[in-house]
């Protein structure tokens, strides 16, 4: 056993804006093999995250369904919580950014980025809306895509193409608030300048990172490091940055910090020192993150600790994405999975052991092939490891009373040899290369089958008991070896093989002891067979499908064939939207907008509402006048430059592009609510 260790992990944080999905859990559980393959080896290891929590796209999301952001990121941490801990991920804390101690680091941290001269305050230009009285955050803007021209992107970057750009290049912007057409401002924004660090950072990134990793970030140094832009403009849900009113932190200035205020809520709970786990020199301390977040983990992110005279992570390790089927992960295709639909239709230990199947160390992309996931599970984890217990241990049971009896000669030797290669199995948990693991325990298991199968128990007990309990004494101390190799990656299955044996948790020093002449307990089921049923109706599922959606103000139609679900809603959400039945009383075509029709609606107020609707390639706006549709009444009103527009039409559209109003049978009264 190597000398007890004491040990930091972080996983990057999720952001509070979405759900967990399968892609998300390719670093979280890698993470927690890791730490708990350390924990089981002796060492003190702290596993720290937390829920990102800040920025625009938080603060909308919360307007949009009327809530305020910390409501919001209050029920996202409770689900995000509830999907890690059924994936069996087990964090030391898991806590928010928006916390008291993520602020006091934060402004520390930006204290001493002042008081070394690294900050310098630029004038950018950017979006400001004048009939909101603000500048306009990123998503508060949507357009054209200067890029690709797809209509309705937001100010960052388009979903159409995937390309980034300055949100004042985009084409026909306008506010998401008003509807206002913004103009160009300079405003005053706070840089963390890089290049005083080149030097530190140029020296520090190779020792560590993996080498392809530091090679790409290395390319930075072919000239002068820029500086990092770390304010954004009120409106912004985050942390004001003292001393400069009107200006918050830039989201991804305190998620990493994140780590740091995470990390200090555990001390305080266990009433130790932040020092003595972070700053401690003869601690170590691990991030585990994406490749798409390598700028900010390698080049700020030790530049900020570094400025602040905190200890920077002794590694830093990068991963590669998750591809479905041998392409990214698709909607349409079913192969976006969230985790909650997962675990609605499988079992979490089958993707952990899958995932652990798989990943290398690298940062190679892995992938998720569902035919090859089925077969896995059916024949490495069922057919070939739990077979050994469910065949050994039933018929110990069916036969000898349960009693196990001494290993023979034969079983004895391979049972040395599964334990004979704890320290190589140790040294493929150390490098994250879980795969080799995988493959180790499959050639053991494999052993074991063919001596089980050569000995032929179930027919030693018609002649010879005490041989045929040899032989499954043999089999399960072996099966035991197995388990505790596994356990980092199987929990929940190392725990119920404990009970079978009557043992606590594994620790790495129970693999030299043997099982012999003890009652075992009856045995219980430990894996079971992947049904492709069950992975067909997963990812049915998780498929895209069309909806209906509200048109109106934005003067465009989105028809039922392109817009996925964006999630699931509670009732009480809802039952926030106000649905009325609506007669047309007027509509005539808008001069300047060839999708727009102007409409008047009765809803029994005491004068008739004012939508613009994008429909007028489907009707005649005579021909619409005494129609009843159906109408979203409580929509925030939105200015135009042909009007307001107070509220929505709800309809619907083929994949051939027909569109159709939605409209309530005969019968209905104007100003009746939608149920």
């Amino acid at each position: 056993m190597n000398t007890k260790r004491k040990i930091v992990v972080t996983s990057a944080l999720p952001y509070a804006n979405g759900d967990i999905h399968i892609g998300h859990l390719v670093e979280y559980l890698q993470t927690d093999f890791w730490v708990r393959f350390q924990k089981m080896r002796g060492h003190d290891c702290l596993y720290i995250c937390a829920d990102d929590t800040h920025g625009t796209p938080i603060m909308l999301r919360a307007r949009a369904e009327n809530i305020t952001p910390e409501t919001l990121i209050a029920r996202s941490l409770e689900q995000h919580a509830k999907d890690f801990a059924d994936f069996q991920i087990a964090f030391d804390n898991y806590y928010s950014t928006n916390s008291e101690e993520n602020r006091a680091f934060s402004n520390a941290i930006f204290a001493s980025m002042q008081k070394s001269g690294a900050i310098t305050v630029k004038q950018l230009p950017q979006l400001y809306c004048e009939h909101d009285a603000m500048f306009l955050p990123d998503r508060f803007v949507k357009g054209i895509c200067p890029k690709c021209n797809a209509e309705n992107q937001y100010g960052d970057a388009c979903d159409a193409c995937g390309q980034t750009y300055p949100a004042e290049e985009l084409k026909q912007a306008t506010c998401v608030t008003c509807g206002s057409t913004p103009v160009l401002r300079n405003s005053e924004h706070l840089f963390f300048e890089l290049e005083p660090f080149r030097d530190f950072l140029k020296s520090w990134i190779p020792k560590h990172v993996a080498t392809d990793v530091a090679h790409k970030l290395l390319e930075w140094f072919s000239e002068p490091l820029r500086g990092w832009c770390i304010s954004r403009d009120a409106p912004y849900f985050g942390f004001e940055i003292p001393g400069h009113p009107g200006k918050f932190f830039y989201v991804w200035v305190d998620a990493p910090i994140g780590y740091l205020a995470s990390l200090q809520k555990w001390c305080t709970d266990h009433k130790q020192e932040l020092d003595a786990w972070w700053n401690n020199p003869e601690a170590e301390l691990y991030h585990f993150i994406g490749k798409d977040i390598v700028r900010f983990h390698c080049l700020f992110w030790p530049a900020m600790l570094k400025v602040a005279g905190i200890k920077t992570p002794d590694q830093v390790f990068v991963h590669g994405f998750l591809t479905v089927n041998g392409e990214k992960m698709s909607k349409s295709k079913g192969t976006f999975v969230k985790a909650r639909t997962y675990l609605d239709h499988l079992n979490p230990q089958d993707l952990r052991f899958y995932y652990a199947c798989k990943l290398n160390g690298t940062t190679d992309d892995l992938d998720l092939s569902l035919d090859d996931f089925v077969h896995r599970v059916n024949s490495d984890l069922v057919g070939k490891i739990t077979n050994l217990a469910s065949r050994g241990a039933q018929m110990l049971h069916k036969s000898l009373g349960g009693k196990m009896g001494v290993m023979d000669a034969e079983g004895r030797a391979l049972w040395k040899t599964a334990c004979s290669r704890a320290e190589s199995v140790a040294t493929y948990y150390e490098s994250r290369d879980f795969g080799k693991v995988m493959v180790e325990i499959r050639d053991l298991a494999d052993a074991a089958n063919q001596y089980f199968d050569t000995k032929a128990p179930w027919a030693l007990v018609k002649t010879d008991l005490e041989a045929a309990r040899q032989v499954m004494t043999s089999v399960l101390n072996i099966f035991r070896v197995l388990t505790i190799y596994l356990q980092p990656v199987l929990p929940v299955y190392a725990k119920r093989v404990g009970t079978l044996f009557n043992e606590e948790p594994y620790c790495w020093a129970a693999l030299g002891k043997a099982i012999e002449n003890q009652t075992i307990n009856p045995y219980e089921y430990l894996a079971t067979r992947v049904d492709p049923v069950a992975v067909e109706k997963m990812v049915e599922s998780s498929k895209a499908v069309p909806v209906a959606q509200p048109v109106g103000a934005t003067g465009r139609s989105s028809a039922m064939t392109v817009e996925p679900v964006k999630g699931t809603i509670d009732y009480d959400t809802f039952a926030r939207m106000d649905l009325r039945v609506a007669t047309v009383v007027s509509a005539e075509l808008v001069e300047g907008a060839d999708k727009l029709l102007k409409v008047m609606l009765d809803i029994g107020e005491p004068k008739p509402r004012q939508v613009f609707a994008g429909i007028r390639k489907a009707y005649d706006p005579a021909k619409l006048v005494g129609r009843q549709v159906v109408m979203v009444a409580n929509l925030a009103p939105r200015k135009m430059k042909f009007g307001l527009s107070e509220g929505m039409i709800l309809a619907a559209g083929n994949p051939d592009g027909a569109l159709f109003v939605v409209s309530p049978d005969a019968g209905a009264i104007a100003g009746a609510t939608v149920k």
